[in-house]
């Protein structure tokens, strides 16, 4: 596989936690950490994947507390949504060579 293509799967393996519980947390650090010295831009994308795990986390606490005053409960399914739809996004962009920076994702690796 070359870089390209190991970069979609850092994007897309977001996506394995909706399938096995904290597998979209573990296997796109793992795939970062591995792969980051043989392909120098995966390094980009998994600080990219990174930041948007842990700003996802931080909002679904926020709107799990804002779910006390029902305003939380839609904002968590728009939240669901952007888990889907980013990361799909971003693989697509990494599989034609660009690198995405997730809108709404705060920059904690730079």
């Amino acid at each position: 596989m070359n870089a390209k293509q190991w970069s979609m799967l850092l994007h897309f393996s977001l996506l394995a936690g909706f399938v096995v519980p904290f597998a979209g947390l573990v296997v796109p650090i793992i795939i970062w950490q591995l792969k980051k010295t043989e392909f120098p831009e995966i390094d980009d994308h998994g600080k990219v994947v990174v930041n948007w795990m842990i700003s996802g986390i931080i909002y679904a606490a926020v709107c799990s507390l804002l779910s006390f005053i029902l305003i939380g409960i839609p904002l968590l399914i728009v939240l669901g949504a952007l888990a889907i739809i980013f990361p799909i996004i971003g693989g697509i962009k990494a599989n034609n060579g660009e690198l995405w920076k997730y809108p709404l994702s705060i920059p904690f690796l730079k």
